[in-house]
C-alpha cells in the first residue's frame, strides 16, 4: 500500500485524478492527473531551477470533489493541497515555480507576491507536519 520515495520537498500528483469536472478522462481516454504528472515532469526536465523539486505521483489523493489535485509537502514544512488546475503544461509551470519558493521556504510560507498567477485561487487545504501546528 505504500510505496517508499525520497522525503525532498516534493509536488504528489493524484495520477487518476479526473480530466476536468465534467470528464474523468480525456478524448484519448487518460485522466487528468497523468496528464498532469506527465506535463509536471516534461517542465521540471527543462529548467534546473526545479532541480530541488520532486515529482511523485499516487493514485487519489481523496480531493474527488476537485480535478487535478496535487500536495506539496517537504520535511518540517507545512504542506498544502491544490487542485482544479488543467493537465497542461502551463498549469504544471505555475506549480512548479510555486514548488521551487515553497523549497527554498523555511518552513513552507511562500509570500503572497511570490505566487504564479497560475496557483492563486487553486488552494484548498494547508496541513501541519507532523509534530507541528501552525500559529
Amino acid at each position: 500500500m505504500l510505496r517508499p520515495v525520497e522525503d525532498v520537498p516534493a509536488v504528489v500528483v493524484c495520477n487518476s485524478c479526473r480530466h476536468s469536472p465534467d470528464a474523468r478522462e480525456d478524448a484519448e481516454g487518460v485522466r487528468g492527473g497523468a496528464r498532469l504528472a506527465e506535463a509536471l515532469r516534461r517542465v521540471k526536465a527543462q529548467s534546473p531551477r526545479y532541480e530541488g523539486v520532486a515529482v511523485q505521483d499516487m493514485p487519489c489523493l481523496f480531493a474527488c470533489s476537485e480535478h487535478c489535485t496535487v500536495h506539496l509537502r517537504a520535511p518540517g514544512k507545512v504542506g498544502y493541497v491544490l487542485g482544479r488546475f488543467t493537465p497542461d503544461e502551463e498549469a504544471a509551470r505555475a506549480i512548479l515555480d510555486y514548488a521551487a519558493h515553497y523549497a527554498e521556504s523555511e518552513h513552507g510560507r511562500v509570500p503572497f507576491a511570490d505566487w504564479p498567477q497560475g496557483v492563486k485561487g487553486h488552494f484548498i487545504v494547508r496541513t501541519p507536519p507532523p509534530g507541528f501546528v501552525a500559529t
